[in-house]
């Protein structure tokens, strides 16, 4: 593929065969034998927006395959002093091999990878974390086996989380439903794109305001934080607004008794979720933080 700016442009297949080679990463991984694919490849990360997981994982991922990953930050970029995003595309598209862009509007991603002349990833944008539920998906089937005619349950805000797992399991074959306040649902536009690829996978795509209808028979329950990056004003009227949706042990005794705990990461405990969820014997979010480093892996080679 070309670029990856947002899982709607992906097909199942594709989806599919990047899970399987973030497997195999991870089993040469611990195997101690990790393939050099990037070997003599740099790339540019860089981040509009704070990163804890996704930066680290993409330079220790670049790095033990081999390549050189840059690491450039809001205050490095002369995006921040107003250079337009096209000149910045057009010089870091002669230096370096791919692009990896985590910034607030998917529009400039769309411009950096439109200018660029290399491969561009999107790290995440308001619209979407493509990055973030290719790794969710992968911590789903190794717990569960498989993907299709599973039952992903998301409690929170409709942002770009719930965009993302939205159209990552419809097109997967994988029920999914978002419970939210009815202000917090998401853009009807992603709903009803979501809707017509879960009707032609077999599967569901489910908006409400009742978490117990969103976690009704879920294998894997999932939640973000109230107000994302660029959200702070926001902060005390989402708590506000959100405090029935909180993950704590009674709402996760509402899914299957199997069903797996996942958290993209960093978590507000006591606020979206408490710690005996985080702590307790559901909890996959560090495994799933770890997949990171493997699924970023495999797009990475999968753009090259």
């Amino acid at each position: 593929m070309e670029h990856l700016l947002k899982l709607s442009s992906l097909t199942p297949d594709e989806i599919i065969h990047i899970l399987d080679v973030a497997d195999e990463y991870k089993r040469l991984h611990k195997a101690g034998t990790d393939p050099k694919d990037l070997q003599g490849k740099a790339i540019a990360l860089m981040f509009g927006k704070h990163s804890t997981r996704t930066r680290t994982s993409l330079e220790v991922g670049i790095y033990q395959m081999g390549g050189l990953g840059t690491y450039l930050s809001a205050a490095d970029m002369q995006i921040a002093r107003g250079e337009p995003i096209q000149d910045t595309a057009r010089v870091l598209g002669r230096y370096y091999d791919a692009i990896v862009y985590r910034t607030f509007k998917q529009s400039d991603v769309d411009a950096l990878a439109r200018y660029s002349g290399v491969p561009v990833v999107s790290g995440m944008t308001d619209y979407a974390h493509p990055l973030q539920v290719l790794t969710d998906l992968m911590t789903v089937r190794e717990y569960k086996g498989k993907l299709a005619g599973l039952k992903a349950g998301f409690v929170g805000d409709g942002y770009n989380m719930a965009n993302s797992l939205m159209i990552i399991c419809s097109k997967l074959g994988v029920d999914v439903a978002i419970a939210t306040p009815a202000a917090y649902a998401p853009q009807e536009t992603y709903v009803s794109w979501a809707k017509e690829n879960a009707k032609a996978a077999g599967s569901t795509v489910t908006i409400t305001t009742d978490i117990a209808e969103a976690l009704r028979g879920a294998d894997a329950v999932y939640t973000d934080v109230w107000a994302s990056m660029g959200m702070e004003a926001e902060t005390e009227k989402r708590a506000r607004d959100f405090a029935d949706y909180q993950v704590n042990s009674a709402v996760l005794k509402l899914a299957k008794p199997d069903a797996i705990f996942l958290h993209c990461l960093p978590a507000h405990r006591g606020s979206e979720v408490t710690d005996e969820v985080m702590d307790g014997p559901q909890s996959v979010v560090f495994d799933e933080a770890e997949n990171r480093l493997h699924a970023q892996k495999a797009v990475m080679v999968a753009v090259m």
